[in-house]
């Protein structure tokens, strides 16, 4: 496989659930339109059948809602996008803002979250980095010390697993790799917010697990935001979007307000020859 401008990629999903009755339910899997990212076709499915409203949230995700159930109850997501060819951006040399230089939007990321208690792992920050130079080489050394001390474990975390708990396990899924990134750079002053989307294994050996939703962090340094992946560690091709925010919180995959036990879940992301 060679680089090329763009690339054409098939990514989707399917969620199945029991329900003993009708749960109200919102759905962000869905790639996100615009920047360079190209929404060529997409298709939705539910069944049993249900009306399907388009929403966008405070960081300009767009969400879907909707109604599940009662009984058994599929929603099927599936796209061709066009992404660019290359690999995330690099800038070695991205410079860190003052903070009283940061735009609101970035100023916004500085603070602590849910998952991500930026204040109670302060200490720890400085200790870890606070003799290294500010900007991009921060935020890389702190990218590598989460890549080379968090170790990756399926099933090692839940819906309560926070950064401070990653810290003191050493071991999560991308999601918690994600979270104590970003938790070490807001303590370190540089704005970093969580995005998750579908990843497919474009120019890296296949994994030997199925196929998931991917979590990955952002960061603001020289005027703009750049993608960090604390889980794989390297530049990537191919990356889609989902949702992006402060947290976990901001951009769960399926949210719902009644009883749904989850019994099946499938992601595809891959080159599309069509």
């Amino acid at each position: 496989m060679a680089l090329k401008d763009r690339f054409r990629l098939r990514v989707g999903c399917t969620f199945t659930y029991r329900l003993a009755g009708s749960v109200p339910a919102l759905v962000q899997v869905a790639a996100r339109r615009g920047e360079s990212v190209d929404v060529l076709r997409e298709t939705w499915e539910l069944d049993p059948a249900a009306s399907l409203d388009e929403l966008s949230d405070p960081y300009g995700n767009t969400i879907h809602r909707t109604t599940l159930g009662p009984g058994t109850s599929h929603v099927r997501y599936d796209a061709t996008v066009g992404v660019p060819g290359q690999p995330d951006e690099v800038r070695p040399g991205a410079h860190q803002h003052a903070i009283e230089a940061l735009p609101a939007e970035a100023l916004h990321h500085l603070l602590a979250s849910r998952y991500c208690e930026s204040d109670a792992l302060a200490p720890t920050a400085l200790d870890l980095f606070g003799d290294g130079p500010a900007g991009w080489p921060l935020g890389q050394a702190i990218c590598d010390w989460v890549h080379e001390n968090v170790r990756f474990r399926e099933g090692s975390s839940d819906l309560t697993t926070s950064a401070r708990d990653v810290f003191a396990r050493r071991e999560g899924v991308c999601r918690d790799f994600a979270h104590l990134f970003i938790a070490f750079c807001r303590a370190m002053n540089i704005p970093a917010r969580y995005v998750f989307g579908y990843l497919p294994d474009l120019f890296v050996d296949p994994s030997s697990s199925p196929m998931d939703f991917c979590a990955w962090a952002e960061v603001y340094l020289d005027g703009r935001w750049w993608t960090f992946d604390p889980r794989n560690n390297q530049r990537r091709v191919g990356r889609v979007v989902v949702g992006r925010g402060r947290d976990a919180v901001d951009v769960a995959m399926v949210t719902t307000w009644g009883a749904a036990e989850l019994t099946g879940f499938e992601v595809w992301a891959e080159e599309s020859a069509g």
